[in-house]
């Protein structure tokens, strides 16, 4: 799994293939799942009924941080739509302090919405990458 500095990239598929992605990003040992390391991954996942404000607060700490590697376990679960965009537009904040962010979201549609790339995952262990960038039109 490669995942860019400085861009979101949105974790897709069945919950059980996307909990075998984010443990590959392990926060304690500091290691990919290929054993390469990695220094200062952040794992923000927000208990249960958090408030929207203290999910935004956690990540902007970790704009402050200036953590390399962000992984973000369902920010905005259980939030009105407005609360949502205000979570999603930290995360957003956060790849913008150049740090490579992969988004596992409650509502893929919405952090699709701020998301760079996707990660598709599926059940037999497969990954597969999509930038989301839209070409520039051609002029006719």
């Amino acid at each position: 799994m490669r995942l860019q500095r400085g861009q979101v990239t949105v974790l897709l598929g069945p919950e059980g293939a996307r909990d075998r992605v984010r443990s590959a990003l392990d926060p304690r040992a500091a290691r990919c799942a290929g054993g390469h390391a990695v220094r200062g991954v952040l794992r923000v996942e927000p208990a249960p009924g958090e408030p929207a404000a203290a999910r935004v607060a956690a990540l902007d700490e970790a704009c402050r941080e200036r953590v390399p590697v962000l992984l973000a376990v369902r920010p905005s679960a259980g939030l009105a739509a407005a609360e949502r965009r205000d979570v999603l537009a930290a995360v957003r904040r956060v790849a913008a302090t150049g740090a490579a962010v992969l988004l596992d979201d409650a509502d893929p549609v919405a952090a699709l919405a701020v998301a760079d790339a996707a990660l598709r995952c599926g059940d037999d262990g497969s990954l597969a990458h999509d930038d989301l960038a839209v070409p520039a039109l051609a002029a006719p």
